[in-house]
């Protein structure tokens, strides 16, 4: 499959009065055309600097880029020009952000916010931006588009809001679709119906899609691949089905028993114990060793290879290590 985007060796860096925190360290991962890959883990783990980072809109200072490569169809944005990017944001990639409430000028109609973008980037007369505009809003399945694109943010709910920003994401046909939390301010019936929506325009649109969350609901929903994050590192990737039935990191494995399940109704859900690391000073090794009920000494000084498993599932633990798994068999069984 073609590659349409490649992210090599990542690193994020924030300096600060305390130190400099270190929110992406060495981060890789790829997304396929017209596929759906969503980035998960806790609150703090370095998705939404990620997400940020392949934008070019980690402010600078305090933060900055330290490391490695963004390939967007072969080009290295971590390389080209504010200006040029600027060209690129919106046309080629585009964005949703975190909480529809806040994301829409409330000063502004519905109209020119959506047809903002497209006049900015594409060459069109003032009725081909109302009309393209027309189109995405019932793309989105915004009802009686003509009146509402008159009307002010405060007249839409939440759900119809978070349309609207998806539709301004959309009206330039961006080939790569970046949507941070997109259904975390709402509620599970209006989540549904969001989740149809994306799948929706990837059928008609053929964008491709990362999607940060932290909810393993909306993953199991849409996504065709799982990059679990932890500390600022992807430390396990795999297919859906590679993730939810075949766990093979620590982490993993504690997200997943701490979903509330059908099956197992009156059971206590599982929490993973303890708290993420200090990103001043982030660990040598593995940095959930501090939560991990199978940690050995080697974990907490040494950060472990990655394991490839199968084509797609790789996962950066000493658990795949063949000695470590003798040794952690000897421990059981005495």
């Amino acid at each position: 499959m073609e590659k349409i985007l490649e992210v090599k060796d990542l690193h994020v860096t924030f300096t600060t009065y305390g130190g400099t925190v270190k929110a992406v360290r060495g981060v890789d991962f790829y997304l396929n055309k017209g596929e759906t890959l969503a980035i998960v883990g806790e609150s703090g783990c370095g998705k939404s600097v990620t997400s940020n980072a392949i934008m070019r809109l980690i402010p600078n200072p305090p933060g900055r880029i330290s490391n490695g490569e963004i390939l967007f169809k072969g080009k290295d944005l971590t390389r080209v020009s504010e200006k040029k990017m600027r060209s690129i944001r919106g046309v080629d990639i585009s964005m949703i952000f975190q909480d529809p409430m806040t994301a829409l000028n409330p000063t502004l109609t519905i109209g020119t916010q959506l047809m903002e973008g497209l006049r900015q980037h594409k060459d069109v007369t003032g009725s081909q931006a109302k009309e393209k505009a027309l189109e995405m809003m019932d793309l989105v399945g915004i009802p009686n588009p003509e009146e509402r694109l008159k009307q002010y943010p405060h007249q839409f709910s939440g759900g119809m809001r978070q349309r609207i920003v998806i539709a301004i994401a959309l009206i330039c046909e961006p080939e790569l679709l970046i949507a941070d939390e997109p259904t975390t301010a709402l509620d599970v019936t209006i989540q549904a119906q969001i989740l149809e929506l994306f799948e929706k325009i990837q059928n008609q649109m053929g964008v491709s899609i990362i999607l940060i969350t932290h909810d393993l609901g909306v993953v199991a929903k849409i996504a065709d691949r799982i990059a679990v994050m932890y500390a600022g590192k992807i430390i396990e990737v795999g297919t859906k089905r590679e993730i939810f039935y075949d766990p093979q990191h620590p982490y993993t494995q504690g997200l997943l028993n701490s979903v509330p399940r059908l099956d197992l109704q009156g059971e206590k859900l599982t929490p993973i114990e303890g708290t993420p690391p200090d990103l001043f000073s982030p660990p040598e090794g593995c940095p959930f060793t501090a939560r991990c009920p199978f940690a050995m000494e080697v974990c907490n000084k040494v950060y472990p290879n990655s394991s490839q498993l199968t084509d797609s599932h790789k996962v950066d633990c000493w658990l795949q290590d063949e000695r470590a798994k003798q040794l952690l068999a000897a421990t059981a069984a005495k």
